[in-house]
């Protein structure tokens, strides 16, 4: 399972609009939910704060921690911003989903901790998204805007009904 080729910094670049509010969504909250792959190819369900430094997204974990070792075996993941509490969902509903390179470079890690005040040891993951969608509701309808590498991004548009979705550029 090789790296993906797509960055954060490559996809804030291509999508500026939609990176920016999904970094306003996780800038809301520290804790958020990582999703990984057991080593039986079950899902596991784990909380974790995500990072953006260095025109990058993190991922820094305990040492030998399951989704640490869950991620250095299978790489994919999908990470959900905290909704927060009650319904409004306030900036929506917002899902990366990826590949999580893990960083072994002393100098990169010493450089990350320093600048994030992360205590030594941790595993850090950069992530190279394969997929991100946020969802909103807009009036009465619900509104979903995603992208993927190589693609532009989308929007389609439903309502509360038993109308088709309508897409839009």
């Amino acid at each position: 399972m090789g790296d993906t080729g797509t960055t954060w910094s490559a996809f804030e670049a291509a999508e500026p609009e939609l990176a920016a509010a999904v970094r306003e969504r996780f800038g809301q909250y520290t804790h958020h939910a990582l999703a990984t792959v057991r080593k039986d190819g079950s899902p596991r369900l784990s909380g974790i704060e995500a990072d953006f430094r260095f025109g990058e997204l993190w991922l820094g974990m305990m040492p030998n921690s399951r989704k640490a070792l869950d991620l250095r075996r299978d790489p994919r993941f999908a990470l959900l911003a905290n909704p927060g509490s009650g319904t409004d969902m306030g900036g929506g509903d917002v899902r990366v989903s990826g590949r999580a390179v893990e960083i072994t470079d002393p100098e990169t890690v010493d450089r990350y901790a320093s600048e994030a005040g992360a205590p030594l040891p941790f595993h850090l993951f950069r992530v190279e998204p394969t997929e991100v969608v946020r969802t909103r509701v807009d009036g009465e309808e619900l509104v979903v805007r995603t992208w993927a590498p190589g693609r532009p991004a989308r929007t389609i548009r439903r309502g509360n009904d038993d109308s088709p979705p309508r897409g839009e550029s």
